[in-house]
């Protein structure tokens, strides 16, 4: 229902959200791209709540705000604001000199006020804030992503990164899930048991991604600078480092189309409707209702047998 003065309230569970200037286009239309409101932004992340939230719930959130749509101002925002409703989480995490009050979305309700605050896309930190402080389980994540990040916009060469990388993670025991960033490239995801902290999960991808990249040299690279890299693809690690973010599963991107970073099943790597912009607002909740990563364990694997396994196949 949308009141006289242009705020649509939403149901939420027991809260009820206000939704302000929900006919303000986000997302402009234009060739083949559709146009997009707040008010079609809201609806998606209803529909999309149940199979988004596991993916956000006790996870400090950096939020990507564009309050004038796509083609306005972007505000990168880590610190809750003093005025964000009391019954959203918060959680303090240690920074250098100090701490910053990060927003945790732990339901519905706050999904919603944070698209109503123009959070066009929710990058997620890889671990979870145990405890009232977030002293304990923040500093030790327990998701491991590797992103495959292309020189150009040719998918085919993150089709065959991530098929590399998938049987090499095989070899070492590890179940993984891919998952395409809405952007150009996919994200391949390894859930962990929570016993590393940072710097041994980073240390760990970077001897993954070292033995990629000695395998197939002139195809895959760990070189940091862009002009290191030519035309090979970068299996970038840095995300798996404290404070540091990965967008988060079924979240919008701040792109033409309003594309979706969407889970999928590997039996789909070969699908050639695949690309990293496969799926939009217009058709992710459909797919997120077919479970792509049911065969995903619920209980992650600890480290130390896979990093012998690694270093028995490295020599």
């Amino acid at each position: 229902m949308t009141a006289d003065d242009g705020v649509r309230t939403v149901r939420a569970g027991r809260r009820t959200v206000g939704i302000h200037r929900p006919d303000k286009v986000f997302f402009p239309g234009g060739g083949d791209a559709k146009e997009y409101t707040k008010g079609d932004l809201v609806d998606y992340h209803r529909a999309v709540a149940p199979f988004m939230l596991p993916h956000l719930r006790g996870r400090p959130l950096m939020l990507d705000r564009r309050p004038d749509g796509i083609g306005g101002p972007r505000f990168m925002q880590k610190n809750t604001p003093d005025g964000y409703p009391e019954w959203i989480t918060r959680v303090e995490v240690a920074k250098e000199g100090g701490t910053v009050r990060h927003t945790v979305c732990d339901d519905t309700a706050t999904l919603l006020y944070l698209v109503d605050q123009a959070s066009i896309t929710l990058h997620r930190w890889l671990s979870r804030a145990d405890g009232a402080d977030g002293a304990d389980g923040v500093d030790r994540p327990d998701r491991l992503v590797f992103d495959l990040d292309p020189a150009g916009d040719d998918f085919a060469t993150v089709r065959e990164a991530a098929r590399l990388l998938r049987e090499l993670l095989d070899e070492l025991e590890l179940p993984s899930a891919p998952m395409t960033t809405g952007s150009r490239g996919l994200h391949v995801v390894v859930p962990l048991n929570g016993d590393h902290d940072f710097d041994d999960v980073r240390a760990f991808a970077r001897e993954v991604a070292d033995t990629l990249a000695a395998e197939h040299p002139d195809r895959l690279t760990t070189a940091a600078r862009k002009k290191d890299r030519g035309d090979r693809l970068y299996l970038d690690i840095q995300r798996n480092a404290y404070a540091q973010t990965a967008v988060a599963p079924y979240t919008v991107r701040a792109l033409l189309g309003a594309p979706v970073a969407t889970p999928f099943s590997w039996d789909r790597l070969d699908d050639p409707d695949l690309h990293a912009r496969r799926w939009t607002v217009a058709d992710a909740v459909e797919h997120a209702r077919t479970d792509p990563w049911a065969g995903l364990p619920r209980r992650g694997r600890a480290l130390g047998p896979a990093r012998r396994r690694l270093r028995a196949l490295r020599g």
